[in-house]
């Protein structure tokens, strides 16, 4: 925590999804169906890559993104079609501690809320699998709004639908950008880089108790 945040009342928590609350590595699906390293290197680095990916975070339908793909790279139409159709595997599981503080939050009756870069599709094929996000009282989700972080107008969205104002919102995110970004509209900010720390800062703002 900054000097500048300190002593600022948090009225509510912002949560990333990915690498933060749920560990996403597309890596872990594609190497299920790629025996041959060379090959699956060319795949995470030139086909299936983070950067083509977020185009359906941003709003792009995979009907789109997927034929179009599949035509640029023919050897890799199955892996492709398995993207699209096994997103769930490149998620295999929580972040170490971080649902625990999810839960100790809730417990103590702090508001929590989620700002996610998040495909609408595969958001509705992973949201059923984690129902710790039953304790979150509203998700934006930049697939639905069309809007992706580090976006300015993803985070006005959010901090009007939250009902609070940014400077009183605690945002959390592993991504260096959005972190800048959310600070410099105002709201107060974690840089994540795992539950240790983290559980520390609240602990420090008074909003988790000390172990």
């Amino acid at each position: 925590m900054s000097e500048s945040q300190m002593g600022r009342a948090v009225e509510a928590v912002v949560f990333d999804v990915g690498r933060v609350l749920y560990r996403w590595d597309l890596r872990i699906l594609f190497e299920k169906l790629i025996d041959d390293e060379e090959r699956l290197n060319f795949l995470l680095s030139e086909v299936v890559t983070e950067e083509w990916h977020f185009q359906h975070d941003a709003g792009r339908p995979l009907a789109d993104m997927v034929p179009e793909r599949q035509a640029q790279f023919p050897d890799y139409a199955g892996a492709i079609d398995a993207y699209a159709t096994r997103f769930n595997e490149t998620i295999p599981g929580p972040v170490p501690g971080s649902l625990e503080i999810v839960r100790e939050l809730h417990e103590r009756a702090i508001p929590l809320y989620a700002i996610t870069n998040f495909g609408a599709e595969f958001w509705d094929g992973f949201r059923p699998t984690a129902p710790i996000f039953d304790l979150f009282r509203d998700i934006v989700v930049s697939g639905k709004e069309r809007i992706a972080k580090p976006a300015d107008a993803i985070f006005a969205l959010a901090a009007r639908r939250f009902g609070h104002d940014p400077e009183k919102l605690l945002f959390i995110d592993d991504n260096a950008a959005n972190v800048a970004a959310a600070r410099a509209l105002g709201w107060q900010v974690h840089h994540f880089a795992g539950a240790s720390a983290l559980r520390h800062d609240l602990e420090a703002r008074g909003l988790l108790k000390r172990r």
